[in-house]
């Protein structure tokens, strides 16, 4: 959501070329999260999802990018926007390299949602 927020400081003539762009993009990250949480069952499944939400998040990198040398964000900014998908990156990469641990399921895991408050 920092993303979207920070988008609708972009100039209205850029809304749709980049604005429009790292809005998707973010929430598509997001969205493919939740998708392969729920595709877990399947490892082929679950690491082709990681793999899709691991190209969201790169793209979003360059959006970023292409908005700091743009002058629509500061470099703390970028910095900070840069970081964040760095560090979406390594968690989503070791997803992958540890599948075995997140496609094993039994017990309580294989109930637990997506969302925690999901089961009130």
């Amino acid at each position: 959501m920092h993303i979207s927020e920070i988008s609708k400081t972009f100039r209205a003539a850029d809304r749709y070329w980049l604005t429009d762009q790292v809005r998707r993009s973010s929430r598509s990250l997001s969205a493919n999260i939740a998708e392969d949480w729920r595709k877990r069952r399947y490892k082929p499944a679950f690491i082709s999802k990681l793999s899709d939400a691991e190209t969201e998040a790169t793209e979003t990198q360059v959006w970023c990018e292409v908005a700091y040398f743009c002058h629509y964000i500061n470099e703390k900014t970028f910095v900070d926007l840069d970081d964040s998908c760095d560090h979406i990156l390594a968690q989503l990469v070791r997803m992958s390299a540890t599948a075995d641990l997140w496609t094993r399921l039994t017990g309580e895991n294989a109930r637990t949602p997506i969302r925690p408050h999901a089961d009130r």
